[in-house]
Parts: structure tokens; C-alpha cells; sequence
């Protein structure tokens, strides 16, 4: 193509039609996937609706919550809705690196090594429970999460491009688990728990399953190019330059905070801003507001905290630091 024609093509997708057109398919794709996932998980609308905000921006996701309250469902029900690659592993304290990463296999009749790639080769990946394994299993994901490839025998492979990790874990079970370290958790864009459900929604989930799992009954309704469409459109938000303070300022002043020993990263700060993006797109804005940076403060920024000890012991916790801070903190106008 000739530079003028190829100029004259950018223009067109920079377009402020191009733009809305974008943004239109975008909100069409993120309503049939909450519809799709809203069949399966009742009474869960703000854990679908975070959840989708980061596979809209692509950041990984960690659900921390008791047994029973659909953590896994909700992975599994993303995954069918989604027409790509799904891949589980469920954690315990004897799985290797090598399990999760795949291994070098001996072929004898061709006198060489055979890469066989482990589950971390998908789209979706579930990691269920997975403070279950060990510090040096739970390494195994860092290169992964962070930068969408892995180091295995010397070589490095890349990822796909769609590359999502939802991860589990039951915060209350101590037992045999092993915390997730600081720059584990920082590699998570969002923490959040599911909670119990209201006694009407708990009713319908009675009524759906009376004809078996209505997981089984899913139905992919968005394929890859759909997600990775979703992903352009958020990026094409608007995020003035008063917005792009208030998050810094509200990320700053978590560090500030009497009784914590480690504040949150910049990686606090971009996953704010994007996730927010992505908030801001499904609420049908061209624009970031405040209220989707608010919204988002304790599931973005709460993990990523480290209290001090006197601060635990007086039952502070990460999520009162974040709510202070939006406290002290005020909104543009």
C-alpha cells in the first residue's frame, strides 16, 4: 500500500465515527459475555462486571474467597463463553514448575529433546487453589503473568495474546498453603471475593440446576478477535490529565499510610487507570470519570499492601488503608 493510502487508512480507523463504532461493537461484545456469564453465576453482577473489565485490559485476576461460593464456576463459565483455549490446573504441594510450564521429552528414535508445552500454553488458564504449591510452583507463573512468556531449557516462548489467568485461593484455610509472595501478588490487576449470595438469587441457582449444571447448558458468545476488539476499544477512552493525577495521588498516598510497611506499585496506577477505562467503555462513556477509579481502588490497590505488624495486630486491614485514602484524597471536578 502507498504511504498516502496507508495515511489516509489510519486517519479513517483514528476517525471520531471510526472511534464510536468501535466503542458501539465493544459494548455489544461485553453485553453478550455478562449476559452469557450472568445465566450461570446469580446474584454476582459486580464480581462478572470486574471480572470482564480486566479481560478487557487483559490483566489477571485472583478470586479470594470460602469454598463453595463459585470461584471455579465463574472461571469455567468465562472460559465456555469464550471460543478459545482453557486450560486447568489444580495446585497442590507436589506440583513442579515443570507441570505447569511443560518439559523437554527424549525422543530415542530421533536422538533429540522434544519440548512438550505444559498448560501455561493456552488463552485461559484456571489456577485453582493456588496457594497450594509450593513458593517455587508459584514462581513458575511470575514471567508468565508479567510479560506473557516463559524461559524453559534456555529458550524463550511467547505466549498467546490472549494469555488470562484466574486464580483461586480460600483465604481462611491456613493449613498446607503457602502465601503468595508481594511480587506474585502484584502481577494480580484485581483481588475480590464473590461473597454469599441474596436468599432470591440463591433460590433461582436451586431452580437452574433441578436440569443439571446450567454451566453445561453455556454457550460460547465471543471468539478471540471479539476480545482482542474489546481491548483496542478501552484503550480508546479518554483519560485526562486531571484523572491521571487523582490516580497517582491516590496510589502515592497509600504509602503514606501509618501502619503500612509496603505501599503499592506503579503497576497499581496503570491497572487503575486501564481497568477503569474499561468500567468507564461498558458504562457507555467515550471518558474516565472518577467513579470506576473509585469503584476499583480496594479490589486494584488492597492486595498490594503490606501492613506492619502493629497494624495487624490492631485489626487494621489493607482494605480500611485504601478506603482513608479515597477519603483524603479528593476527586477532580
Amino acid at each position: 500500500m502507498p504511504a498516502s493510502a496507508a495515511g489516509a487508512a489510519a486517519r479513517r480507523a483514528d476517525s471520531p465515527h471510526a472511534t464510536a463504532e468501535a466503542m458501539a461493537t465493544a459494548r455489544e461484545i461485553h453485553q453478550r459475555l455478562q449476559d452469557n456469564l450472568t445465566r450461570v453465576m446469580r446474584g454476582q453482577e459486580q464480581a462478572i462486571r470486574w471480572l470482564l473489565a480486566a479481560v478487557a485490559v487483559g490483566g489477571h485476576v485472583l478470586l479470594e474467597d470460602v469454598p463453595g461460593t463459585g470461584k471455579t464456576t465463574l472461571a469455567k463459565a468465562l472460559a465456555r463463553s469464550i471460543h478459545g483455549t482453557f486450560k486447568r490446573v489444580q495446585f497442590t504441594p507436589d506440583l513442579m514448575p515443570s507441570d505447569i510450564l511443560g518439559v523437554s521429552v527424549y525422543d530415542p528414535s530421533g536422538h533429540a529433546f522434544h519440548f512438550r508445552p505444559g498448560p501455561v500454553f493456552t488463552q485461559i488458564l484456571l489456577a485453582d487453589e493456588i496457594n497450594r504449591a509450593s513458593p517455587r510452583t508459584q514462581a513458575a507463573l511470575l514471567e508468565a503473568m508479567g510479560e506473557a512468556q516463559v524461559s524453559v531449557d534456555g529458550e524463550l516462548r511467547p505466549l498467546d495474546e490472549l494469555f488470562f489467568v484466574i486464580a483461586t485461593q480460600n483465604p481462611i484455610e491456613l493449613h498446607g498453603t503457602y502465601p503468595l509472595p508481594e511480587a506474585q501478588m502484584d502481577r494480580f490487576a484485581l483481588r475480590f471475593g464473590l461473597g454469599y449470595i441474596g436468599e432470591a438469587a440463591e433460590a433461582a441457582l436451586l431452580d437452574d440446576q433441578r436440569g443439571g449444571h446450567a454451566l453445561a447448558r453455556l454457550q460460547p458468545c465471543a471468539g478471540v478477535a471479539d476480545i482482542l476488539a474489546l481491548r483496542r476499544a478501552v484503550r480508546q477512552v479518554r483519560v485526562a490529565e486531571p484523572m491521571r493525577r487523582y490516580i497517582v495521588a491516590l496510589v502515592a498516598a497509600s504509602r503514606r499510610q501509618e501502619g503500612v510497611a509496603l505501599g503499592a506499585s506503579p503497576r497499581a496506577s496503570l491497572m487503575l487507570m486501564q481497568i477503569g477505562q474499561a468500567l468507564a467503555l461498558f458504562d457507555g462513556l467515550d471518558y474516565l470519570p472518577p467513579e470506576p477509579v473509585r469503584e476499583l481502588a480496594v479490589p486494584v490497590i488492597a492486595h498490594r499492601l503490606g501492613l506492619d505488624p502493629a497494624a495487624r495486630y490492631a485489626g487494621r486491614s489493607a482494605a480500611d488503608v485504601v478506603r482513608d485514602c479515597l477519603a483524603a484524597v479528593p476527586p477532580p471536578e
